[in-house]
């Protein structure tokens, strides 16, 4: 007969965030001990770590942590392999304290927030590793942004209803505005523009769009003096098309972005979202 029961896989399953088959086994090595099928089970976690690093981490979540004062803010992207994973209490209590680091230590870069120490001689990267150890699955922590300064708040989106956020939009406006910064942040968790404006897009782009842009003009047999104003205007469309304040306002599709910004007030200093493994 088992040496364990149903109750204790349900246990063990929410105290590792492991596979029942897993867990299964960890309760038949250790005679039914759930602390000894634990300790199994992170050691095996361990030893599998490295095993893990060529696999695929597409799943997972983004959080938010906005400072009360909405003065500052932060978003990070943590990825799994599963959504199994990606929607465990566990996941999400890494990825929440990883927010809270953010935010309490203003890391420059990516490379700067792996290297700093989340607790007493345990870096970040330390912690992911931990993590993915404890879980069972490859654990991927290499997007966040962070905003101070001005009013910042986010706006977060479910892709579907079971799993947790999977699009995370962070907004700095210059002055405060509730309205406003919730609307342009859910336009731009739906539009996911490329930059803020056309003084943004890099130099490189434009030459190439409007390389494009005349190249299509000619196949299409358009006169020789139309050229420039048709291309121009081929240019600006992409400009509407890829840069927030360019872009027709989700909620007004009569106005731009930048026309609501400008009737509110307000201008957005900067922008970020960040959608799980895209």
């Amino acid at each position: 007969m088992a040496n364990y029961t149903a109750a204790d896989v349900k246990k063990l399953r929410e105290l590792t965030g492991a596979g029942m088959l897993d867990c299964k086994n960890a309760l038949v090595d250790s005679d039914g001990d759930v602390d000894k099928a634990v300790e199994a089970l992170r050691i095996k976690g361990q030893k599998g770590v490295a095993k893990r690093e060529g696999r695929s981490a597409e799943n997972g979540a983004v959080v938010s942590l906005i400072a009360d004062d909405n003065t500052s803010g932060v978003i990070v992207e943590l990825k799994c392999e599963t959504d199994f994973v990606a929607k465990g209490e566990k996941f999400l209590a890494v990825a929440n304290e990883l927010a809270a680091h953010v935010a309490a230590t203003s890391p420059a870069d990516i490379e700067a927030l792996l290297a700093s120490e989340i607790a007493p001689g345990k870096t970040v990267t330390a912690f992911v590793d931990e993590a993915n150890a404890n879980l069972g699955e490859k654990i991927v922590l290499d997007r966040f942004a962070q905003f101070t300064g001005g009013y910042v708040t986010s706006y977060m989106h479910r892709t579907m209803p079971d799993l947790p956020y999977q699009i995370g939009v962070l907004v700095e406006l210059d002055k405060e505005n509730a309205e406003v910064a919730r609307g342009v942040a859910q336009h731009i968790a739906a539009f996911a523009p490329k930059w803020l404006s056309a003084e943004d897009v890099p130099a490189e782009v434009v030459e190439s769009e409007r390389r494009v842009a005349e190249e299509v003009t000619r196949a299409e047999g358009k006169p020789e003096a139309a050229l420039p104003k048709i291309v121009e205007g081929r240019v600006n469309g992409f400009f509407r098309d890829n840069t927030l304040l360019g872009q027709a306002y989700a909620l007004d599709a009569k106005k731009s972005v930048q026309k609501v910004l400008d009737e509110a007030g307000v201008t957005l200093v900067r922008f970020s979202r960040i959608k799980v493994g895209i």
